[in-house]
C-alpha cells in the first residue's frame, strides 16, 4: 500500500482568505462573549463555516446577512463589527474570483 505525499507548496485563494476572516470573526466573538446576542452570533458563525456553506456560498452569503442583521440591531462590540464587515468583503472578493476563473 502507498501513501500519497502531501503537497510542499499550498496556493493562496480567495477561498483561504475568505475562510480565514470567518476563523478571525468566529475568535473575536469567543473572546468577548457575553455581549447580547453574542450565543446567536456564534451559532450563525458557525453555520456559515459548515461544510454545507462552503460547498454552497450563496448559503453562506445568506447566513452572512444574518449575522449583519444581528450585530446591526445588537451592542456587539465595534471589533467584531469590522470582522463582519470584513468577511462582507472577502465574500464578495471570493464571487468575483470564482466568476473571473480565479477559484473553484
Amino acid at each position: 500500500m502507498t501513501f500519497g505525499t502531501e503537497p510542499t507548496g499550498y496556493e493562496k485563494t480567495a477561498l483561504s482568505d475568505l475562510q480565514g476572516a470567518w476563523t478571525i470573526l468566529r475568535g473575536e466573538v469567543v473572546k468577548k462573549f457575553g455581549f447580547p446576542d453574542s450565543d446567536k452570533l456564534l451559532f450563525h458563525i458557525d453555520e456559515a463555516m459548515s461544510w454545507e456553506s462552503v460547498r454552497d456560498l450563496k448559503k453562506m452569503k445568506s447566513t452572512l446577512l444574518l449575522i449583519q442583521n444581528i450585530t446591526a440591531r445588537t451592542e456587539a462590540p465595534e471589533e467584531i463589527r469590522a470582522w463582519v464587515q470584513s468577511v462582507r468583503d472577502s465574500m464578495e472578493d471570493t464571487i468575483l474570483a470564482i466568476k473571473e476563473g480565479k477559484a473553484k
